[in-house]
């Protein structure tokens, strides 16, 4: 960011790879970030839904501090100097880097690294051939691909003075700064009243609200605003603020969801595989509303089927509501891995204490744990290997397994 800012001469190529590398900077730091969320997310299956809340509730902050400081700075400082200072956020990731406290490895084989890359895509795809993990990644990918982005021709027709409002590139920035508050109330409203929803019910009503907030761009689209008496300032940021709710609502069970897939031991590469299926499923949302805004002629200067579009986009929010049966119908408190994906060689674990040897049995659960079941003492058995007696110890079923 400092190059791209201080050379004025550069190239679109280099100024490209620029912002690239940055782009790389952050989603390393943020997937670190998130593999620490979905490891204890794992290890204290209660505090998934508060974890992903504070995470919210940082994003929504810095996303409010910065639309508020956007318009302002390149107002001041022009493009190139507002992009040099993001070298300040990574200078300050760079200090939480620092100050992170962990246990380091202090016998680590580095010539045995592409042998743990390969035993973490064996891993990642026994997982994925899990149905309890598979079936709500299709979910997950198919409701952010339906959603199709057409910013860009709403960011044209808000800027444009004669069919649209004509509102200045800082007033976009001040309306997405106040939208962002909207996205505080999201992460309050969750955190307050909806963390212990059930999976199904959360996303159901996400989309249905999704729908219904991208009625308000077609009432703004359309000008009824005006007829109502509500003026185009207002009534935008009131919609962005709406819609910046709402998806923070839907966004947050998601996250959630994704965090409770993750297999222990490989939380961090997991959790980057899925934050990549839903960066493939919004790349791909954006190709579909270009597309479909180059198919209905669209442009820079050319708004007439604008309405249209917004109104297919609603429309298509609904669809992957017929795949929701997909998604595991339990609260975000539960453990949605099968026992022995959760425990791996450690799910039948060998104890010598003497002559005797004690063995431990897990069954097999592909249902939802909750945590905090009571573990059922119904069956109990101890083989002794000299005498050959037989006690009772006990034996953890499907129905009765406990995770902390």
């Amino acid at each position: 960011m400092l190059m791209l800012s201080l050379n004025h001469e550069l190239g679109i190529v280099p100024a490209l790879l620029m912002l690239i590398a940055q782009s790389a900077g952050a989603a390393i730091a943020d997937v670190t970030v998130d593999a620490l969320v979905a490891q204890n997310s794992i290890t204290h299956p209660p505090l998934a839904a508060d974890m992903q809340s504070l995470c919210g509730f940082s994003s929504s902050v810095g996303a409010l501090l910065g639309f508020s400081l956007s318009g302002l700075l390149v107002h001041s400082m022009g493009s190139q100097g507002a992009l040099g200072l993001l070298s300040i956020p990574s200078a300050l990731v760079l200090l939480a880097g620092i100050l992170l406290k962990e246990n380091r490895g202090t016998e680590f084989d580095y010539m045995q690294v592409h042998k743990k890359f390969y035993k973490a895509i064996q891993s990642m795809g026994r997982t994925l051939k899990c149905p309890e993990v598979w079936r709500p990644c299709v979910y997950i990918f198919v409701s952010l691909n339906l959603s199709l982005d057409i910013q860009g021709g709403m960011f044209y027709w808000y800027t444009d003075a004669v069919v649209g409002p004509g509102f200045s590139e800082g007033y976009i920035g001040l309306i997405y700064s106040i939208g962002s508050v909207g996205s505080l109330i999201g992460v309050l409203l969750y955190q307050s009243a909806l963390k212990d929803y059930p999976f199904r019910s959360m996303l159901l009503w996400g989309q249905v609200l999704s729908s219904l907030a991208g009625m308000l761009d077609l009432v703004l689209v359309t000008r009824l605003n005006l007829k109502i008496g509500m003026p185009d300032y207002f009534f935008a940021v009131a919609d962005n603020a709406v819609s910046q709710m709402v998806g923070r609502l839907q966004w947050l069970p998601l996250l959630v969801l994704c965090s409770k897939l993750c297999p222990p031991g490989t939380e961090g590469t997991f959790y980057a595989l899925l934050m990549s299926l839903q960066n493939a499923g919004l790349l791909m949302s954006a190709w579909w509303g270009g597309l479909l805004l180059h198919m209905l002629n669209v442009t820079r200067m050319e708004f007439s089927n604008l309405w249209i579009i917004v109104l297919i986009r609603n429309t298509s929010r609904l669809v992957p509501l017929m795949l929701l049966f997909l998604v595991p119908d339990c609260d975000q408190n539960s453990t949605l891995l099968p026992a022995e994906m959760l425990h791996g060689n450690e799910s039948t674990e060998t104890t010598k204490n003497g002559s005797n040897q004690f063995s431990i049995l897990v069954g097999d659960n592909s249902g939802c744990i909750s945590p905090g079941v009571a573990v059922d003492n119904e069956q109990i058995k101890m083989i002794d290997a000299e005498t050959d007696d037989v006690e009772l110890i006990p034996l953890v079923n499907k129905s009765g397994l406990t995770v902390s």
